[in-house]
This record gives structure tokens, C-alpha cells and sequence, in this order.
């Protein structure tokens, strides 16, 4: 079985996840946005070290600690390349909003590019370009424990969708993303979001009032 713990970090809640494969010690952290030293010490208790750290976009609550992160638990920093002009102006935006995380953006080690598959020990990472709360938002898909999970940062909320007006391009890019990328997966799909409680794609099929428009 796989190690699959979601937890929030940070002063706005975002979801970050540990995903690791205990026999080979390698893990993929999804959104590890603040709170290093927890995310760190989740890690340690599991006996991971990471091999990618994975971002579902360039808000600074989903990557504002990738610098300082990187130093402490090592791993790739990966971003959709979408999202780069975000990503350079993440401090200077998130003042704009009241917030000053005291991070500043850092050299990625890559981009995250549509459909592909990022893989430590036996977990494999299917990245899914889910535009519209970003230019480069992307979620991403696992198999494993006998389930499919689908971790869509601020795209697709329980019961809701994320803004379009922080950066964003519009709620139409949105729900065509949901609709044509996240929709094909059966009902049972597990969704966790980038923010809140976990849902299902069967719910928000059948329950999202922005997708029942």
C-alpha cells in the first residue's frame, strides 16, 4: 500500500499531499506550499524522501515554499510552464491581497507538461492541463490502493470551482477543463481539492451548480 496523506499548510489552508512508496523510500509532494518543517517531518515519520515536488499552480499558497522546501527534503520543482509569469510575480501579487508569505520565487527544476507521468517506487502521476484558475493549472490523477484519485487543486472544489479574476483566464476555461478532462473519470473518483473537504467526480456531476448550467 501506498502512503497517500493530505494535510493543510499555510495561512489560507491548501491542500498538500504526500504521496510515497515505503519499499523505495520515494515520494512526490503535490502543493507544498508553507509550513516546510511539518511537511518535512510527515516525511521523516513515513521514511520518504521526494522525488518531485509537484504544483498544481502558481499561487503563492500552492508554491510559495518550494525554495526553502527543496533545500530541506530535495526533489525536482515542477511547474506547469503556463504558469511561469505567475510564478515570478507570486510575491508581489499575494501583497497585492494583504499577504506576505516571505517567500520569493526560485529556479524550477522543470515543467510539468499535459499527460505526462511522474513516477517514485511503484506510484505513477498522470498530469492532467486543467486551464481556467490559471493559465497552467493542472491536476493530476492516481491509481493505486484499488482507487483513482484526482487532485485538482483550485480547479474543482466541492460543490464549487476556483476564481478566474487572480490571474486566471475565465470561468468558461473552467468548467470546459472540469467537463472535458476530469468528467471522463468514473463516479467513484476521489477528488481533493486545493482548499476544503474532499469530494467525488459522481457529486460534482451530479450536485455542481456551475457544472449543471
Amino acid at each position: 500500500m501506498i502512503v497517500v496523506e493530505t494535510f493543510p499548510v499555510g495561512m489560507l489552508g491548501c491542500n498538500c499531499t504526500i504521496l510515497g512508496d515505503p519499499a523505495s523510500g520515494e515520494a512526490i509532494v503535490i502543493d507544498g506550499g508553507d509550513d516546510v518543517e511539518a511537511i518535512a517531518a510527515r516525511l521523516a515519520a513515513h521514511g520518504l524522501r521526494p522525488r518531485y515536488l509537484l504544483h498544481t499552480h502558481a499561487h503563492f499558497d500552492h508554491i510559495g515554499a518550494l525554495g526553502p522546501l527543496r533545500e530541506r527534503v530535495g526533489g525536482a520543482g515542477l511547474l506547469h510552464p503556463g504558469d511561469r509569469p505567475l510564478y515570478a510575480l507570486m510575491r508581489d501579487r499575494s501583497r497585492t491581497l494583504g499577504f506576505d508569505h516571505g517567500y520569493d520565487p526560485v529556479a524550477l527544476d522543470g515543467d510539468i507538461a499535459d499527460d505526462d507521468t511522474y513516477v517514485a517506487g511503484t506510484i505513477a502521476l498522470r498530469a492532467i492541463h486543467t486551464p481556467g484558475h490559471t493559465p497552467g493549472s493542472t491536476s493530476f490523477a492516481l491509481d493505486a490502493n484499488g482507487a483513482t484519485t484526482l487532485f485538482t487543486g483550485d480547479t474543482l472544489f466541492r460543490g464549487a470551482v476556483g476564481r478566474w479574476d487572480l490571474g486566471g483566464t475565465s470561468l468558461e476555461d473552467i468548467v470546459t477543463s472540469i467537463r472535458t478532462r476530469l468528467l471522463d473519470y468514473p463516479d467513484d473518483a476521489r477528488v481533493v481539492p486545493g482548499h476544503g473537504a474532499a469530494t467525488t467526480i459522481g457529486t460534482e456531476r451530479t450536485t455542481n451548480p456551475f457544472l449543471l448550467a
